[in-house]
């Protein structure tokens, strides 16, 4: 495993669409325990592979409870809304206010290949909708309702 750089700003590789992973090998491996180092090391909840530089579907999340990895995701359902903070490794320095689903149902392929379903809510579905948007190249502050100023002091939904 290996500590991968994380893009950031205007690069211009958060901004494009993520290809499907199609066939899950070494590489693909390779990128899911580097990035999950990676988000571990950042101090992060969740990263997706764009924001290390790789164009493909493919994200890890780490919200202290639940530990995904995640290829070729897909929201299928969504309900309700919470608005809440987030922050971004690829945009330190930034907190927005984001509304969100409350809930989400999404599919992806494990590692394994084998097909999932999981769903989540307040924190997890936050972070799932906001590294699926990576692999969109939409950033959370395409969403944010409003900028904040970081506060220290607060724990706060940072680090997506």
């Amino acid at each position: 495993m290996a500590l991968r750089d994380i893009h950031v700003d205007d690069d211009p590789v958060l901004r494009k669409k993520s290809r499907r992973v199609d066939q899950i090998n070494a590489r693909v491996l390779t990128l899911l325990d580097d990035m999950m180092e990676t988000l571990r090391h950042q101090d992060g909840v969740g990263l997706a592979a764009p924001q290390v530089g790789v164009l493909r579907r493919a994200v890890v999340i780490d919200t202290g409870e639940d530990v995904l990895e995640m290829i070729n995701p897909e929201i299928v359902e969504q309900e309700g809304e919470e608005t809440g903070k987030e922050g971004c490794l690829s945009l330190p320095g930034l907190l927005g206010v984001v509304p969100r689903p409350a809930r989400v149902l999404a599919r992806y392929t494990d590692r394994d290949g084998g097909q999932r379903e999981v769903e989540g809510e307040g924190l997890l579905a936050r972070a799932i909708c906001h590294e699926v948007d990576h692999l969109n190249g939409i950033l959370f502050i395409d969403r944010a309702v409003e900028m904040v100023e970081p506060d220290e002091d607060e724990d706060e939904d940072e680090g997506e």
